[in-house]
């Protein structure tokens, strides 16, 4: 079964306009003075669904990076006052980490940016996939 150039074409705009975002998105957390890794560990920390925040292992995994990889990423944020760790009081040795009020801040004004972005792009991405001549 051969795909139709319909679909090459549409998986290359829905690309494209994935790249596009992911740029803008970097240039945006880079006028708020922040690195776009920076920008995905605040919201990595501010929607983990468990209220207590996330270990450094789940940072890791929704980062998609190495566990020494992550823990670098916090001490650098930590270090400009973006995260703090908390040890539980169960385990000490799991860590969880929050926003500081910087980076709530922060991340509260990008994340409204975000949005009305993402609103303003919605449907023209979903209008691309998928393709509707296969």
């Amino acid at each position: 079964m051969g795909l139709s150039d319909g679909s090459y074409a549409q998986l290359l705009r829905l690309r494209t306009g994935l790249r596009r975002f992911e740029r803008w998105s970097a240039q945006q957390a880079q006028a708020a003075g922040l690195t776009a890794t920076q920008h995905q560990l605040l919201l990595a920390i501010r929607g983990h669904s468990d209220p207590r925040g996330p270990t450094i292992s789940d940072i890791a995994d929704y980062l998609l990076l190495q566990h020494h990889s992550a823990v670098g990423l916090i001490d650098r944020a930590e270090a400009a006052g973006l995260v703090h760790r908390a040890r539980t009081d169960t385990d000490q040795r799991v860590v969880r980490l929050r926003l500081s009020e910087l980076g709530a801040q922060c991340l509260e004004g990008l994340t409204a940016l975000h949005v009305e972005e993402l609103r303003r792009l919605g449907p023209q991405l979903t209008a691309l996939w998928p393709p509707a001549d296969d």
